[in-house]
């Protein structure tokens, strides 16, 4: 065996071991430090992909016999970087997910809230429209200026809602393409994934 081989696969040891041990405390972290820990496993996987280059190249110069045991051993290190690549990919997606769902759920409270509040502003405009209108029905025109206040009410209600919707079409449409994102990821890793 060629002492250059030894050293590209001491050093992929070495790396992948490390890079192993980080893939396995992101998993116990969350938000910003999980992705921090997971770039810095991705960044470690391309160094271990130039090694196993290194020492593909270095196994495809020596004799055919000791060049059939090396390029044996180099297809277990390949499998073995692509199934941490695999955790990475879930990994990320799980951080995605859990990032998302709560921004998701927040946008949902401020909308609801959003609703609520239109809907006891116009409750509070109407119900002394109305005891307007009971108390006092054989005067036309308090009637006539009750109905075009009920009326503005309305008016106002819609320019709010309308207002509302414009304001957050932007939002509402990344989250639609954010959660299909998601969907489609979850979907392929599914079929991609062995069972």
């Amino acid at each position: 065996m060629s002492e250059a081989f030894e050293r590209y696969e001491r050093l992929y040891c070495e790396v992948c071991e490390n890079l192993w041990k980080k893939c396995a405390s992101a998993n116990v972290l969350d938000g910003e430090q999980r992705k921090q820990k997971l770039c810095q496993v991705k960044a470690g996987m391309d160094n271990a992909e130039t090694l196993i280059k290194e020492m593909d190249a270095e196994a495809r110069s020596l004799q055919p016999n000791v060049k059939a045991v090396l390029l044996a051993k180099l297809r277990e290190y390949k499998s073995d970087l692509d199934n941490l690549k695999t955790e990475v990919t879930k990994q990320t997606s799980n951080s995605n997910q859990v990032d998302t769902l709560p921004a998701l759920a927040e946008t949902h409270d401020q909308t609801s809230h959003e609703i609520r509040e239109t809907i006891l502003d116009t409750e509070e405009l109407d119900v002394p429209i109305l005891q307007d209108l009971e108390s006092q029905p054989q005067q036309p025109f308090l009637h006539a200026h009750a109905h075009k206040t009920l009326h503005d009410v309305d008016d106002n209600k819609e320019r709010r809602i309308s207002r509302w919707m414009s304001r957050n079409k932007k939002w509402i449409i990344s989250a639609a393409i954010v959660a299909a994102l998601i969907v489609a990821i979850l979907l392929i890793l599914y079929f991609i994934l062995p069972n």
